[in-house]
């Protein structure tokens, strides 16, 4: 038995939080994690919605049946089935909603910021150091980097994002000797990085997330 593959035109959707505008300050990318949908997503981040952002939430290109073969629908942005062309089908997706939404003539000198979450993690750390994409910081919220990166090279252009990892103090998929691990593992490959703690569990926190957007505005003066 032989396995081929074939590249083929697929329909994807992202949905859009705010209007292109030259009030615009800040671009945010943000990828949810397994099983949500982007638009459910989206509306977790309507504090960030005062006119001068614009976030935008891609949809992992897999949708899936949560329970069963009906009901709620989930999206994912990979599985560990034929995994290597699912990363580069999603990266090369990311990279067209990106040149896509910065095409606006309306959106220029902009910050850009990338956001993942959860299983979206993983998917922003490969999209950022495989794709065309860049940003001016990455956030990494309940999720890990993936072991799987090319550290030698890829470190480089991850540090050079300034990434934030926030964790949740009861979130109920990641443990204390878990981050314990993940930590010890950053620091081998050399990887630099803030680490925000916050009360709450594996999911995005409004309060923290409007912490982390003044904490962030603050030190960027000037655009991407």
């Amino acid at each position: 038995m032989k396995t081929h593959h074939i590249q083929i035109t697929k329909t994807a959707r992202y949905y859009v939080l705010g209007k292109p505008s030259t009030k615009i300050v800040n671009v945010w990318f943000v990828c949810h994690g397994y099983s949500q949908l982007a638009e459910r997503f989206l509306t977790q981040f309507e504090s960030l919605n005062n006119g001068e952002n614009l976030i935008v939430a891609p949809e992992g290109l897999h949708r899936l049946y949560l329970e069963g073969m009906s009901g709620k629908v989930g999206a994912s942005w990979m599985t560990r089935e034929d995994r290597d062309n699912d990363i580069e089908d999603y990266v090369n997706y990311l990279d067209k909603v990106y040149e896509e939404v910065l095409m606006d003539p309306a959106i220029e000198n902009v910050n850009i910021y990338v956001l993942g979450f959860s299983q979206g993690t993983a998917t922003v750390c490969r999209w950022m150091t495989m794709g065309k994409s860049t940003a001016t910081r990455i956030f990494l919220w309940a999720g890990a980097v993936p072991d799987d990166l090319n550290f030698a090279k890829d470190v480089k252009k991850l540090n050079k994002l300034k990434p934030v990892i926030l964790l949740g103090k009861k979130d109920e998929f990641i443990t204390e000797d878990d981050l314990k691990k993940h930590l010890v593992f950053l620091e081998k490959v050399n990887m630099n990085y803030d680490l925000m703690i916050y009360e709450g569990s594996h999911q995005i926190v409004p309060s923290t997330l409007q912490k982390l957007a003044e904490l962030t505005y603050s030190s960027n003066s000037g655009g991407n």
